[in-house]
């Protein structure tokens, strides 16, 4: 099982995929690596940072979706009722868009830095947006 580095401005996670349960989107998303963009705080989901991502499409759909993400637990959303978002949860999250709760596939946890958590959350709050990268690692 490959490893994926994330970061978040000067932060570092290490994010295991979750291909037994969410092997398309996984799949998909490898392939866009190295993948960057903004993290913004969400509006809707709780302590949860997002990356917007519009109309874009992956090309998957729904695979071992929650609404519950534990902090660290990665969910892409394939769009449909809100836009195509990754979510990062990094404290207590009931994903969800203006229109209602929403679930996304979970494909990435992290494994490392979760203690750090908690400081992604306040650079998202206190410093608006991040610049975020995913990397494989192997």
């Amino acid at each position: 099982m490959g490893r994926v580095r994330i970061t978040v401005g000067s932060l570092e996670f290490v994010a295991q995929w979750e291909e037994e349960a969410a092997p398309k989107t996984c799949a998909a998303f490898r392939e866009l690596l190295p993948f960057q963009s903004k993290l913004i705080q969400a509006r809707w989901s709780g302590e949860s940072a997002w990356v917007p991502l519009g109309d874009f499409q992956l090309g998957v759909g729904f695979e071992n979706a929650t609404s519950y993400p534990a902090p660290g637990e990665i969910l892409f959303y394939p769009g449909g009722y809100s836009e195509t978002e990754i979510l990062v949860p990094y404290g207590p999250t009931c994903f969800a868009s203006k229109l209602g709760q929403l679930a996304g596939n979970h494909f990435l946890t992290i494994v490392e830095g979760r203690e750090r958590l908690p400081e992604l959350g306040r650079l998202v709050v206190w410093e608006g947006a991040q610049d975020i990268t995913f990397t494989a690692m192997d």
